[in-house]
């Protein structure tokens, strides 16, 4: 493989393909939601119509969750780059059995979506390191109230019991500091690399 065509693959997809061979059913719906315009945009630009995209897409979603519970599977394109491949593949197959013979229109903005949408996930993931050392760097009790009320979604009354303050609206007041101290962290992570 030379240098041109070797992809780097984020963390963030590597934990995505993680989290569906886990079954996180969180992660699959979202994956699922993410990656359906650009399927619907195929097949709408190749004869078919929006019943024909989500039939395509729900199958072509499938044979990508297949594909990822295989141990053996390892992923080698963005998730979106993967799917778009299945997808048009699925789609040339249905098209030849309506025709015989199919003609896919593959125009240049559809492969710019594609590498648009590759060059999106890879500022996320570089946004979600920073964030993860932010989180790291901000400290106590800081991370634990903002991944509670982030991650966890923890009501601030929820929050105020568990961390002792005295009401939610004192919990409230404290992670609006601490997100404003987060910012900054991640801002200042965020610099260096010029991203």
């Amino acid at each position: 493989m030379n240098e041109r065509s070797q992809v780097v693959i984020s963390e963030s997809e590597i934990r995505a393909v993680e989290a569906v061979r886990s079954g996180d059913e969180r992660v699959i719906k979202e994956l699922y939601k993410t990656h359906f315009q650009l399927v619907k945009r195929l097949v709408l630009k190749n004869s078919g119509d929006e019943d024909d995209a989500r039939d395509l897409y729900q199958e072509a979603f499938m044979v990508f969750y297949e594909n990822v519970k295989d141990p053996d599977f390892q992923l080698k394109s963005a998730i979106s780059t993967y799917l778009y491949s299945i997808s048009r593949n699925l789609w040339m197959k249905k098209l030849r059995s309506w025709s015989g013979s199919p003609v896919i229109r593959v125009e240049d903005e559809d492969m710019v979506d594609v590498e648009e949408d590759i060059a999106l996930s890879e500022q996320k993931e570089q946004w979600a390191e920073a964030l993860d050392r932010s989180l790291e760097k901000i400290g106590e009790p800081c991370r634990t109230l903002l991944e509670d009320f982030f991650f966890h979604r923890l009501s601030m009354e929820e929050i105020a019991r568990k961390m002792n303050y005295t009401n939610a609206a004192n919990a409230k007041n404290q992670k609006y500091k601490c997100f404003n101290r987060l910012k900054k962290l991640v801002l200042t992570e965020k610099r260096p690399n010029n991203n």
